[in-house]
């Protein structure tokens, strides 16, 4: 037990910085609404780093008291990494063929790394990347949305007989034109005793143009029954 009162300071001090880096990155999530949050990013953070503290100072005493022990004080950090990856894929959430929630599950994998850092005593390197997260999930989204935001959404209406036409060569031809489906709602009609599929697609384009001649392409199509559009 003399290692306590010099050790223990120094995993406190570890454990609380860890708290501290990841909660910052845990606060900005929080107040964007994402489903993982200033909780869920602090303690990630703060168990990544117990963990690393546990493979460092845990098994002190065993390895002291048996010489021939070989102990790889990596072995659990690795695990931690490998692991995190359960709590991330409950983050990403998927809506047709929009995905959300990959920005959150990356945060929390690199809350887990810098947990396992501060746990290792790198307090410049756990320092120096949490600002790197913050500054990205701030102010990369706002340049993001400033350089790439469409110039023009509405919304796209197929009636198609059914099975007539596969749903990926008709995204298909929206990406030629690049136009952006940002939501998908199916919905089975009936319609003089034929069987149709109604599609919605909310659509984004830079090119306000680019959605009449897509409209155009898709009328030649020989099971679509009616093209219209809403803007």
């Amino acid at each position: 037990m003399a290692w306590m009162h010099h050790d223990l300071v120094t995993i406190i001090i570890r454990l609380l910085t860890a708290a501290i880096l990841s909660g910052l990155i845990g606060w900005e999530r929080e107040v964007k609404r994402h489903p993982a949050g200033f909780r869920t990013h602090m303690l990630v953070g703060v168990g990544a780093c117990l963990m690393m503290i546990l493979s460092l100072f845990g098994f002190n005493d065993v390895i002291q008291s048996n010489a021939r022990i070989q102990y790889d004080p990596s072995r659990l950090p690795s695990y931690v990494i490998s692991g995190i990856g359960f709590l991330g894929a409950g983050t990403i959430m998927v809506h047709g063929i929009t995905v959300k929630g990959l920005t959150t599950a990356a945060s929390i994998w690199v809350v887990s790394g810098i947990g396992l850092v501060v746990g290792a005593g790198m307090y410049l390197v756990a320092l120096f990347t949490t600002l790197i997260v913050i500054l990205s999930l701030i102010f990369l989204n706002k340049w993001e949305h400033f350089m790439l935001k469409p110039s023009k959404k509405g919304s796209l209406y197929l009636l198609v007989e059914n099975k007539g036409v596969p749903l990926s060569a008709i995204l298909g031809l929206l990406e030629k034109h690049q136009i952006r489906v940002e939501k998908i709602d199916v919905e089975n009609v009936a319609e003089d005793e034929n069987h149709l599929v109604k599609y919605c697609f909310d659509v984004a384009m830079q090119n306000g143009d680019a959605l009449p001649f897509a409209c155009d392409e898709l009328v030649e199509l020989q099971a679509v029954r009616k093209v219209y559009t809403k803007e």
